[in-house]
């Protein structure tokens, strides 16, 4: 009974009815002359989460500029004024306000949301029925969702886009016949580490007898013994190390951090064991091996890509030579040896 009085005090003094005062102004507050709430608009009421008719308004709201208010005197001595306010229940969230008096001796507080619009739809769930239809806050959660919107499908295209680049490096630089790196990747690879100045081993790995393997049962043949081939050398490798297949049946493995030759020779001779093992295709039994130069890059070592390629080389050459299904680790004398550009 007490609040259809108040209720019709209210709307005498600004000719509307509460439903109409709420929907117009969803955030006001009708004060009587002893600054106690007469009524509140809904969009209000919904983010304090109380019945907010009797109370006083500075248990609701405290003003923070242009200065500080206590009554109700104090707050229609700012009327006109713009005011910054923030409501009990979320001190953190900064709101505008304007006040203006009424005959009997009350105010009318009209309250905005201002830039923090955005967090307090979030923060207290409100929706489009929560604002006035003319309120330019509708605008601009229109132009918020819009925003939202263009930025989600900007960012999944984004992502295609990006998905799609890193596809094409990664074919860019990958054997399409192994899936193993390319030369490419391989000196890509190359040029990290001798910027990083990190030390590392470098296999060149040249397969035997592979060629009368496809002379004897063609080409198809001969592709799927490199698969295999591949295969092998990729189970070897940990994640930092890199196998590249640089030609027909030339492979180049970079062994991160190792450079012991005794170490290297080991890996290397597992590997032609391993390689020589029969590979059945197509009803085929295949027999190759493989001949392996090694050059060493030390941490100090100022060697560059095109020379440690090279004694790579030359200790291939040396492997070749002696009898194939061998390893040789380079060494300075072995330049004088032999050379792989006479061969």
């Amino acid at each position: 009974m007490r609040g259809t009085r108040q209720e019709g005090v209210a709307n005498s003094m600004i000719g509307l009815t509460g439903t109409a005062l709420g929907r117009f102004l969803p955030m006001h507050l009708c004060l009587d002359p002893v600054g106690r709430v007469r009524q509140a608009g809904p969009t209000l009421e919904r983010i304090a989460g109380v019945d907010l008719v009797d109370r006083p308004f500075t248990e609701i709201l405290t003003l923070r500029r242009p200065t500080v208010v206590s009554d109700i005197g104090g707050l229609l001595a700012l009327e006109g004024r713009p005011l910054k306010l923030t409501l009990a229940v979320a001190p953190a969230l900064p709101l505008k306000g304007l006040v203006a008096g009424l005959p009997d001796g009350g105010a009318m507080l009209d309250i905005s949301m201002g830039i923090s619009l955005i967090e307090a739809v979030s923060r207290f769930e409100l929706t489009l029925g929560d604002f006035s239809p003319t309120d330019l806050a509708v605008e601009l959660l229109y132009l918020h969702e819009a925003k939202s919107v263009v930025s989600a499908e900007l960012r999944r295209l984004a992502q295609r886009l990006n998905g799609a680049r890193v596809s094409a490096e990664q074919e860019a630089a990958t054997d399409t016949l192994t899936g193993l790196a390319n030369r490419r990747r391989l000196e890509a690879t190359l040029a990290r580490l001798l910027g990083q100045g990190r030390p590392f081993a470098l296999m060149q790995i040249d397969l035997d007898y592979f060629k009368l393997v496809n002379d004897s049962h063609g080409h198809d043949v001969g592709d799927a013994v490199l698969r295999e081939v591949a295969h092998l050398l990729r189970a070897q490798c940990r994640t930092q190390d890199l196998v590249a297949r640089i030609g027909g049946d030339e492979f180049v493995m970079i062994l991160a951090d190792i450079v012991e030759p005794f170490h290297l020779a080991r890996i290397a001779d597992r590997l032609i064991r391993q390689i020589e093992e029969p590979i059945h295709v197509g009803g085929f039994e295949c027999r190759i091996s493989a001949s392996i130069g090694v050059a060493v890059r030390a941490r100090q070592d100022a060697s560059d890509a095109k020379r440690i390629m090279r004694e790579a080389d030359i200790a291939l050459y040396q492997s070749k030579g002696t009898g194939r299904a061998r390893v040789t680790v380079f060494s300075p004398t072995a330049d004088a040896t032999g050379d792989p550009d006479a061969a």
